[in-house]
């Protein structure tokens, strides 16, 4: 698929209508329902579509360094590929209410593991013994894949989803 930026005529004919984004299998695609009067403006309807000046996008690849693949376009000094360095997402940012609730979950949670026996891999058959009364009622976690989580519940044993990622305590410094 192939994204072109858009505009129209607007309403009175004129250049510089409204700007927008279309998707196209191909430019003979764009090309062809243009020709068939199918591309039309979401904004006001008009036919009159063309194709808007569009600045490509030069991204590295995300497994090359700072100096790979990266050539020089005609007139760019050889800095000007560093401007174009994508940043790093930063997560969004939650209400001040949401992250005191996320908080009292991760204490809930740390408190909740405390009391509770790791079993590692060995939950689903550990949680078992316990529920069919093999071995001592004991409050445990561990690993589980989604289809052992699946099979335990469809058996009637209560798990739930550790909420936050844990580290296998062999793993902790």
């Amino acid at each position: 698929m192939i994204v072109f930026d858009l505009t129209c005529g607007g309403l009175t004919g004129g250049s510089g209508g409204h700007r927008f984004e279309g998707w196209f299998a191909s430019s003979e695609d764009f090309a062809a329902q243009q020709a068939r009067g199918l591309v039309t403006c979401p904004h006001c309807g008009s036919a009159e579509v063309s194709k808007a000046p569009m600045a490509p996008n030069l991204a590295r690849k995300g497994n090359q360094g700072a100096g790979q693949g990266t050539g020089t376009l005609v007139g760019e000094s050889v800095a000007a590929p560093q401007a174009m360095t994508p940043r790093p997402a930063q997560p969004p940012s939650l209400p001040p209410e949401a992250m005191a609730m996320l908080h009292k979950i991760a204490a809930a949670q740390a408190e909740a593991l405390k009391s509770s026996r790791w079993v590692g891999k060995s939950f689903a058959e550990d949680a078992r013994a316990i529920h069919y009364g093999e071995r001592e009622a004991e409050p445990i976690h561990g690993e589980a894949s989604l289809h052992e989580a699946e099979a335990l519940a469809k058996e009637g044993i209560m798990v739930a989803p550790i909420l936050f990622p844990l580290a296998p305590p062999d793993q902790i410094n």
